[in-house]
């Protein structure tokens, strides 16, 4: 039997703020080692106004993991952790930033959330 790996797609912003709407979108379900990539659709701001834009992922076991983002200005920054196989980009035409994952393996499982954050500040932790 194929084992899959399940994540779910869930967009946040870190505060309400106007009319500002995070809208994921992806596939449910992928196998091992195969890729992942997950869009994040933008309303309601223009995303190389300002911001991170950033990618978490809840594990199986209830624990928040922040993968990576992307400023406003097009800088990255990613968790250590996944530094070789993760990736942020930004699609300014259409107000949209994506995560990509290379070779998932079955502990990448979780709730994957599109997050908005601070000026100037990235959520990662080292």
């Amino acid at each position: 039997m194929t084992n899959l790996l399940g994540y779910l797609l869930l967009g946040m912003i870190g505060c309400a703020h106007g009319q500002i709407s995070l809208i994921p979108s992806g596939n449910g379900f992928i196998k091992p080692t195969e890729s992942l990539q997950l869009t994040c659709k933008v309303n309601g701001y223009i995303i190389t106004t300002d911001y991170w834009w950033q990618w978490i992922k809840q594990s199986t076991e209830k624990e928040l993991e922040w993968l990576g983002g992307i400023r406003y200005s097009g800088s990255t920054s990613y968790n250590a952790a996944f530094q070789n196989r993760v990736s942020v980009t930004m699609d300014s035409s259409k107000n949209e930033y994506s995560l990509q994952l290379q070779n998932t393996k079955e502990v990448d499982s979780g709730v994957y959330y599109c997050v908005r954050g601070t000026v100037g500040k990235s959520v990662g932790y080292a």
